[in-house]
C-alpha cells in the first residue's frame, strides 16, 4: 500500500477507466454525491475519461446516480451479477445467476436458522416474509415488483443474487452448510461486525474484478488504464484487478489490504476527487 506522496503521478494526457463503488465510497450517505465531486467527475468525463459504477446494489437504486453523473458506460450491479448498458438497446446484458433449486435447498435445510431472505432477478424481488425491519434492505422502489412467499412457491427462475438474514448468532450454521454442500459453486459473504448474521450468496464468477475486466475489454481499455475505488469486502477483487486500486480510509480491513493505495480520507471527505486531483496533476481539492 502507498500514500499519495510516494506514488508516481499519472500521465495527464492518458485516458483512464475510473471505476466507482457507491456505498461507503462515492456516496456521502445512502443517496447523496457530494456536489464538488459530481462536478469534478463530470469534468473528467468531458476530458475523455470513462466512469463506470460497480455496486452491489440493484439497477433500480443505481440508475439515479448513473443519470446524475450523465454516464454513457455499462453499469455493474449485484457485484458483477448483472452488467447492463442503460439506454443502449443494442447491448445484451450479461447476467450471472444461481440455480434456484440450490437456493431452495439451502433455505429449506436451514429454516431453523433463517429469519428472512430475499432473492432478486433483475429488478424483481422475491421475499420470504414481508416485515418492516427488512424493507430497508430491499430498495423497494423505482418500479420493482415484490413477490412474497416461500422460495419453493415463488422462485421459478435463477436469481442474480440472494440475501439471507439469519437469526442472530446463527449465521455461521448457514455458511457452514453452504460450504459443505456447494463447494466451489456457491459462496456466502457475511456483512461483518454487527451484521454478521446477514449474508449474500453468489457464484465464484460473481465479483467486481471479473466485471471490470469484461467492461474494460468492451470499452477498449488496457488494465494499466484502470483506476478503481472501493471500501468493502465485495470490492477486493476489483481493487486487486485494477492497475491502481484505491480504498477509502474507513474501509473494510480486507479492502485496505487488497488496495494499492489507502486514501487518508474517509468517504465523506471527497477521497475520489482528492486522489484523482493528485494523480492526474490537477488542482487539488480543498
Amino acid at each position: 500500500m502507498a500514500v499519495y506522496g510516494i506514488i508516481a503521478k499519472g500521465d495527464n494526457m492518458k485516458k483512464y477507466l475510473i471505476v466507482l463503488d457507491l456505498d461507503g465510497t462515492l456516496l456521502y450517505d445512502f443517496e447523496t454525491i457530494i456536489p464538488e465531486t459530481e462536478v469534478f467527475l463530470k469534468n473528467l468525463k468531458k476530458e475523455g475519461h470513462k466512469l463506470v459504477i460497480a455496486t452491489g446494489r440493484p439497477f433500480r437504486s443505481t440508475q439515479r446516480f448513473y443519470d446524475q453523473l450523465e454516464l454513457d458506460t455499462p453499469l455493474i450491479n449485484y457485484n458483477g451479477g448483472l452488467i447492463s448498458w442503460p439506454y443502449r438497446d443494442d447491448f445484451t446484458p450479461k447476467s450471472i445467476t444461481i440455480d434456484q433449486n440450490d437456493i431452495i435447498q439451502i433455505f429449506e435445510a436451514n429454516k431453523a436458522h433463517i429469519y428472512n431472505a430475499f432473492c432478486e432477478i433483475g429488478d424483481d424481488i422475491y421475499l420470504i416474509e414481508k416485515r418492516d425491519d427488512i424493507l430497508g434492505l430491499l430498495h423497494y422502489f423505482n418500479g420493482a415488483k415484490l413477490h412474497v412467499g416461500p422460495f419453493k412457491e415463488t422462485l421459478k427462475n435463477p436469481p442474480n443474487g440472494c440475501i439471507i438474514v439469519a437469526h442472530k448468532h446463527q449465521g455461521q450454521a448457514v455458511e457452514n452448510y453452504i460450504k459443505k454442500h456447494f463447494p466451489n459453486k456457491i459462496l456466502a459473504r457475511n456483512w461483518g461486525d454487527e451484521n454478521r448474521y446477514i449474508m449474500e450468496l453468489y457464484t465464484p464468477k460473481t465479483n467486481k474484478g471479473e466485471a471490470i475486466k469484461y467492461v474494460s475489454e468492451l470499452l477498449g481499455f488496457n488494465r494499466d488504464q484502470i483506476i478503481a475505488f472501493g471500501d468493502g469486502a465485495n470490492d477486493v477483487e476489483m481493487l486487486e484487478y485494477a492497475h491502481i486500486g484505491v480504498a477509502v480510509k474507513n474501509g473494510h480491513p480486507d479492502a485496505l489490504k487488497a488496495a494499492d493505495i489507502v486514501s487518508p480520507y474517509k468517504h465523506t471527505e471527497r477521497p475520489i476527487e482528492r486522489f484523482l486531483s493528485h494523480y492526474l496533476n490537477k488542482n487539488s481539492a480543498k
